[in-house]
């Protein structure tokens, strides 16, 4: 037997007061089926999109059959689920003639990528022929993978809050893993990298400007910068946010970290920001602005003090990684008219 102080730290109940699940080493298991049938309803239930030939909308979501799970081995966060669904959706033409129609996912599993997830939409029997099933089999179809790819985002982020318990010395490790595909929502690095040590050169910066629309309002998009769920949800990977002038963050693993300089409520966030490849202690100050558009919020971009030799990386970036990750998301970039 060993003495006391020299056996495997992962037994040492006494590191934490409460003596559960030391180092996060047991096997611990969440069931999220019930959670996941409600959010899989409240993301669909109402899901509408609409053209020239006119509208439809997702009237009922008649069938949630299936069951989901989180579990943690070792601090990892392992994902499990499977689902059968069925909706009803009506559509309206511009002449007033309204159609029914069925829709079916039959794959929605950890086991299959998002892109390649099957949305069958068919009419009802003895429905005649009409375009809004074209409608919905495209822009329809494209929609409901993205709210479907938002109940994974928030089974990730919103559901598994606690699952990682502190170690002896406070800090919570957190990785997640599943049996789908690494994550594609990295910025310019796959892994985070050390900060690098300090040249004491001064290197030459530039300075950009981005404009998008997204299909929201702008207090709703300037939460969704603020918000440390939504921010996971996002980026698909942890984050931590503190929504306060002053406040840190830190996304992607490591991989992106600032500071917020100024916040005004749905119109302004300024914020230090920076790769953490970067020279250390170098910072870009980007500018977030928010323009009410009527059914619409224009985002305006700005970064400045970018080092010259990722002006490229940046901007892609935050073209793809923040603008169209927070549109796939939450369904903010569908065109509907």
């Amino acid at each position: 037997m060993a003495k006391w102080g020299e056996g495997d730290p992962r037994w040492i109940v006494e590191e934490r007061a409460d003596a559960t699940n030391v180092n996060n080493w047991h096997w611990t298991e969440r069931d999220a089926t019930n959670w996941s049938s409600e959010k899989l309803k409240e993301l669909l239930m109402g899901l509408w999109v609409e053209n020239e030939e006119g509208k439809c909308e997702i009237t009922e979501v008649s069938k949630v059959e299936g069951e989901a799970s989180i579990n943690n081995r070792k601090g990892k966060l392992i994902f499990f689920y499977e689902w059968n669904l069925k909706a009803a959706w009506t559509g309206t033409s511009k002449s007033g003639i309204i159609y029914k129609g069925n829709i079916e996912v039959p794959n929605l599993s950890d086991e299959n990528d998002m892109d390649d997830l099957d949305v069958s939409v068919s009419l009802c029997k003895d429905e005649p022929e009409t375009a809004l099933l074209s409608l919905m089999r495209r822009e329809g179809a494209d929609k409901i993978r993205t709210a479907l790819a938002g109940y994974v985002g928030f089974l990730k982020t919103e559901f598994t809050q606690g699952m990682i318990l502190p170690t002896a010395n406070g800090v919570t490790k957190q990785t997640a893993q599943g049996t789908t595909k690494t994550s594609k929502t990295q910025i310019g690095s796959c892994s985070a990298a050390p900060p690098p040590s300090n040249t004491g050169v001064k290197i030459p910066t530039c300075k950009f400007s981005l404009k998008d629309t997204f299909l929201t309002s702008p207090e709703e998009l300037y939460r969704v910068f603020l918000n440390q769920e939504m921010v996971q949800a996002f980026t698909r990977s942890g984050a931590m946010v503190e929504a306060e002038k002053g406040g840190k963050f830190r996304l992607l693993d490591g991989n992106v970290n600032g500071e917020f300089q100024e916040l005004v409520p749905e119109q302004k966030i300024v914020m230090k920001w920076r790769y953490n490849t970067w020279p250390c202690e170098h910072y870009a100050t980007v500018t977030l602005t928010f323009t009410d558009k009527g059914n619409e919020t224009e985002l305006k971009i700005e970064c400045r003090a970018v080092p010259e030799s990722e002006e490229e990386r940046t901007r892609d970036g935050w073209q793809r990684y923040y603008c169209h990750a927070i549109k796939q998301t939450f369904g903010y970039g569908a065109r509907l008219c």
